[in-house]
């Protein structure tokens, strides 16, 4: 089973927390790690590797379910994640938004953010047109994916660890001091960072992300996805499609965002009245998230979405995605897996807003 969804129904391309850049990241193919432990012999379950140094891919790889090999290594994190999958029903639900939400969004913004920054972007006006579309019947995490989760499996297959040096951070162009606010969350070792255990992980590429995923799917024996950016949208929005998790205002006490939040990340289960109305934490909040879903139809680029603990109102809602850079390691990105649950061709129709 391939994980790139070929799906993007948003035209937006906001700058998003970076200075325009001339990106030479550094990259590490997992899959090639992988392929050359078998090679020597076999991943060693408790050694893994830094992040690499090499020139990153002409285009982003596809990967296959069944890609990352299950090693038998205990998992009692990723099991019990799994068992709360949330089962989103088929049929129709809210997508995009209309004129009146994106000038509120807009207001919003400047109201919390103190500037216009939103409005000089023109981040929200290229967002789909509100409209009605439709999904077939899937499953979703609840939660963002969390460090011991994911040490889980970084202790399985040797997979790299969630860090960056400076050199590799300075070359991707993002905005955040390395000293200040990315030191903290990488790993030094096979084992999330002192006090981060139930925090999302962040530093992971969209392949790696990807791969933890596939690599679940072998530890319960049923595959496993990153969601498509359509089937984040109706899970964020809730039954009543709402423009932020809980309903259609911002309200700062109900996520991890720059207006009341510690500008760290925080427990996946730290907002439990920020839910969306089928039970999704995080939705809004905390940290963006890679999605199944190319950028544009970029070969470079992959849809993130949700929104991260240094932003402001207006960001997160569910009309809005961003591309990012597959191969990029970000403080700000993390995810959270998906399963099918039948089959899963889209379809939208036009609808009012009723």
């Amino acid at each position: 089973m391939v994980h790139v969804a070929l799906v993007d129904h948003n035209r937006t391309r906001p700058r998003w927390h970076r200075r325009p850049p001339h990106l030479r990241p550094r990259w590490m193919s997992l899959a090639l790690a992988l392929a050359l432990a078998a090679v020597a012999g076999g991943c060693s379950g408790g050694s893994a590797a830094p992040a690499g140094s090499a020139t990153a891919p002409p285009t982003v790889r596809r990967v296959g379910a069944d890609e990352v090999a299950y090693r038998g290594t205990p998992a009692p994190r990723s099991r019990a994640a799994d068992q709360r999958l949330l089962v989103i029903p088929s049929g129709r639900y809210v997508a995009g938004s209309d004129a009146d939400e994106r000038a509120q969004a807009y207001r919003d913004y400047r109201r919390t953010a103190g500037h216009d920054g939103a409005k000089r972007g023109r981040w929200f006006d290229r967002e789909e047109a509100r409209h009605q579309a439709s999904l077939p019947r899937f499953r979703i995490d609840a939660q963002l994916v969390d460090n011991s989760a994911y040490a889980e499996f970084v202790r399985d297959t040797g997979a790299a660890l969630p860090n960056i040096d400076q050199a590799a951070w300075q070359a991707q162009g993002f905005i955040q001091d390395y000293a200040s606010e990315v030191v903290r969350f990488g790993w030094r070792e096979p084992a999330p960072p002192p006090g981060r255990a139930d925090h999302p992980v962040v530093l992971v590429t969209w392949e790696e992300a990807a791969q933890y995923c596939a690599w679940r799917g072998q530890l319960v024996g049923e595959a496993r996805r990153l969601p498509t950016a359509a089937e984040y949208e109706k899970a964020a929005r809730g039954p009543a499609g709402h423009a932020y998790p809980w309903g259609d205002e911002f309200a700062p006490a109900l996520l991890n965002s720059q207006v009341a939040g510690p500008r760290d990340t925080t427990p996946v289960d730290a907002f439990p009245a920020g839910r969306s109305g089928y039970g999704m934490y995080d939705a809004a909040g905390n940290v963006f998230e890679w999605t199944a879903t190319r950028w544009r139809d970029s070969d470079v680029r992959m849809t993130v979405k949700g929104s991260a603990w240094d932003d402001y109102a207006g960001v997160g809602r569910g009309a809005q995605r961003h591309g990012r850079r597959a191969w990029v390691r970000h403080v700000l990105i993390g995810f959270r897996c998906a399963a099918d649950a039948g089959e899963t061709r889209e379809s939208s129709v036009p609808a009012g807003r009723g």
